[in-house]
């Protein structure tokens, strides 16, 4: 499509506050040993694909992810990775560090606005989603808009996965989320000047032999 760039995005692999379903927001949490596994295998999953670039979060979650799909890639131009902060997860403020459980309990009020999608708020110190959706705009259109006629690759983390979906199927910030944001998970887009559209979400064929791994060794 003329004008058009091919976006594949990823969210990082697991790290283990994802499994103590602790916020990490703009906290450096590394990848566990499945998150390790799964970056891995998107690598595996990508090496043949006819990538330009591939830009992360630089939080190390979202690089070392990326950096495995970069060592991996069969094209020369995908093998620098750039680090791009306009990709990181949104800014959870005092929220991050904390579990779901510990939030509700210590901000019963800002928890209850959070899980809501109050669009206009956000913890102290942190972002809204209106705020986060900007960024994340902002940011793909700037990145994108330097590849037309090309793919590229964007890892990054839920809350931007989120914010892709949205974007590109125009669903409002408040509504219910019905889409998955798996870890690894390959998500599939087209940008145009015009915006975004969805051309494939939560390809996960890659991940299906997880449960081979060691559950001890996370």
């Amino acid at each position: 499509m003329t004008g058009a760039t091919r976006i594949i995005a990823i969210r990082h692999g697991e790290t283990a506050w994802n499994v103590e379903t602790r916020l990490q927001g703009h906290l450096d949490i590394g990848l566990n040993v499945r998150g390790q596994w799964q970056a891995a295998r998107a690598a595996e999953a990508l090496a043949d694909e006819d990538i330009a670039a591939i830009y992360s979060s630089d939080l190390s979650r979202a690089s070392a992810t990326a950096q495995a799909i970069a060592d991996k890639s069969s094209r020369l131009g995908a093998r620098q990775l750039r680090l791009n902060n306009g990709l990181r997860e949104r800014g959870f403020g005092i929220f991050e560090g904390q579990t779901y459980a510990q939030i509700a309990s210590d901000w019963p009020e800002e928890s209850k606005r959070w899980r809501q999608r109050d669009p206009h708020f956000a913890p102290h110190g942190g972002e809204t989603l209106t705020q986060l959706r900007d960024r994340i705009a902002a940011t793909v259109n700037t990145l994108a808009s330097q590849h037309v006629g090309e793919q590229i690759v964007l890892v990054a983390h839920g809350g931007v996965m989120d914010a892709l979906y949205r974007l590109a199927t125009r669903q409002t910030i408040e509504s219910p989320r019905t889409w998955d944001l798996g870890n690894a998970a390959i998500n599939r887009l087209l940008w145009t000047p015009d915006g975004l559209s969805l051309v494939g979400w939560s390809d996960t064929r890659h991940l299906e032999d997880a449960e081979t791994l060691d559950e001890t060794s996370t």
